[in-house]
C-alpha cells in the first residue's frame, strides 16, 4: 500500500509523523506499508517498530559499542550524494547476501532532482577515510533511519548498530519522540538487530488495531497469526462462488 508522492512535492515534518505513526515508511520518493513480505516462496508477517526515545536506556553491550567506537569521528549534514558516498556504498553491497539497490542515487531518489523528505546523514570517519555512513528522515517530532552502509573490512566494529544508536542520540538531542527503525519479520531473524538499541523502549504496530503495543515476541506472535488468518480469509473470500 502506498501513499503516492506524486500528491507530496514535499513531505512536511508533520505529514511524516502522521505516516510513520500508521505504520508507514519510506520507500525511494514514496510512503509506502505492507503486512506480507515473500521469502523463499514463502510468506512471513511484518511488524513495524518504533523506539519511545525517552524510554531508551543503554546496557552493556550498547556502551561497549560505544566507547568501542570513540576513536572515529562523527559528522551530521544534510544528504549529499558525492562520489565517495557512492564508492563506498558499492564496497558494501559487494559483501552483502541480499538484494539491494545498485546506488544510494536510485535507493532514495530514483532518478529525482532533490529529496521531498528532509534527510540528512551520518559520517564515520577513520582519519580522512569515509567508512560508515547513515541515512535518516526528520519529521517535527519523529526520526526515520533509511539506510546504513559501512566499509565491510571494519565489520568487527558493528557499524550498522553503532549507527542506530547514533541516530538515537541525535534524535534524543534534539527532543524527538519516536525512532523509526522499520520493521522485522515473523520467523526470519534477518532484520532482528533493529532490537538492538533497546527492546524495553520498543513498541510494535497492530495494523488491525491501529494502535502501537509494547513489544514482546508473544506479541508479534498473535499479531502474526492474526494477519495469516486474514489473509486465509480473503483468499477463501475471492474463490466463493457467489
Amino acid at each position: 500500500m502506498s501513499a503516492s508522492s506524486s500528491y507530496m512535492p514535499v513531505v512536511s515534518g508533520l505529514m511524516l509523523d502522521y505516516y510513520l505513526g500508521l505504520g508507514y515508511y519510506r520507500m525511494v520518493q514514496d510512503l509506502f506499508t505492507c503486512r506480507l513480505l515473500a521469502v523463499e516462496g514463502e510468506y512471513h508477517t511484518v511488524h513495524w517498530l518504533r523506539l519511545r526515545l525517552a524510554d531508551v536506556q543503554y546496557g552493556p553491550e550498547q556502551r561497549r559499542l560505544l566507547r568501542l567506537n570513540e576513536k572515529f569521528s562523527v559528522t551530521i549534514r544534510p544528504l549529499r550524494i558525492t562520489p565517495e558516498l557512492e564508492a563506498l556504498y558499492a564496497l558494501y553491497r559487494s559483501s552483502i547476501t541480499f538484494d539491494a539497490p545498485e546506488t544510494v542515487d536510485s535507493f532514495l531518489l530514483g532518478g529525482a532532482t532533490h529529496s521531498i523528505f528532509t534527510t540528512e546523514m551520518i559520517e564515520i570517519r577513520d582519519g580522512q577515510q569515509l567508512i560508515a555512513a547513515g541515512i535518516f528522515d526528520s519529521g517535527t517530532r519523529t526520526l526515520a533511519g533509511i539506510m546504513n552502509f559501512y566499509d565491510p573490512s571494519y565489520r568487527k566494529y558493528s557499524l550498522g548498530k553503532y549507527l542506530m544508536l547514533l541516530k538515537i542520540n541525535h534524535a534524543r538531542q534534539l527532543q524527538t519522540t519516536f525512532y523509526y527503525p522499520g520493521y522485522l519479520v515473523h520467523n526470519y531473524p534477518k532484520f532482528d538487530y533493529k532490537l538492538f538499541p533497546s527492546v524495553a523502549a520498543t513498541e510494535v504496530y497492530d495494523c488491525l488495531n491501529s494502535e502501537w503495543l509494547p513489544f514482546s515476541w508473544d506479541a508479534v506472535a498473535a499479531h502474526s497469526a492474526s494477519l495469516m488468518a486474514e489473509m486465509l480469509d480473503e483468499e477463501l473470500g475471492a474463490h466463493d462462488p457467489e
